[in-house]
């Protein structure tokens, strides 16, 4: 049966460096993580949390009585599949808000979302489930992020920009009022959007150019 687990604690998919971000949010958020899942399932600690096994040990979570779940894997569409696997499993998605954030109380957050330290989200805006912000990321007003979309670290987004669904900006980078950025589409670090980006391509500079195509 392995270890006493804490049944009212979180699961985590994945064990990585972001993971270790996600455990320090949630506990000081009030949480508890309960378990981690990991591609590696050697035995062994994060931030104090066992790795008990790789991902086929969550239905055995499950039964034991583990029903919150938070998918702590970078890759943007690797979290949404498995976010998807953990809904059909019956687990329910948790949001890691770090409490240093500040959100409107008019912004929508969906589910299984990070917000990290340091984050600000304005007025009316909507992050979609599975989403990261980044540590000190800004979402000003009228914002939408697509689920599974990654605000990098230190990046920013004026008013009213939108990104689909597994869209990145990395460190830094920033987007112009009223800009639209593909699905699956990457903005290179310090890049700044200037006009509305499609679908699956690679963008880098200032202002950020469209550099190959992701699909």
């Amino acid at each position: 049966m392995g270890p006493t687990l804490d049944i009212g604690g979180v699961v985590i998919i994945g064990g990585g460096g972001h993971a270790k971000v996600v455990i320090e949010s949630l506990r000081a958020s009030g949480q508890t993580v309960a378990a981690i899942v990991d591609a590696d399932p050697t035995p062994r600690a994060v931030l104090g949390v066992p790795v008990v096994g790789d991902d086929a040990k969550l239905a055995e979570l499950k039964g034991r009585g583990l029903s919150k779940l938070f998918v702590a894997i970078g890759d943007n569409r690797l979290r949404q599949i498995l976010g998807r696997k953990g809904c059909d499993m019956g687990f329910s998605l948790v949001n890691a808000i770090h409490p240093s954030a500040v959100i409107s109380p008019t912004a929508t957050i969906g589910e299984g979302v990070a917000i990290m330290a340091g984050v600000a989200i304005n007025a009316d805006s909507r992050v979609g489930d599975l989403a990261i912000v980044n540590t000190g990321a800004v979402v000003d007003h009228d914002c939408v992020l697509g689920a599974a979309c990654h605000l990098g670290p230190a990046s920013a987004l004026a008013g009213t920009v939108t990104m689909g669904e597994r869209a990145f900006l990395g460190v830094g980078a920033r987007a112009i009022p009223g800009v639209s950025i593909g699905t699956d589409t990457i903005v290179g670090a310090g890049g700044v959007v200037a006009r509305d980006l499609p679908d699956g391509v690679l963008a880098i500079g200032v202002p950020a150019k469209i550099k190959g195509d992701r699909r």
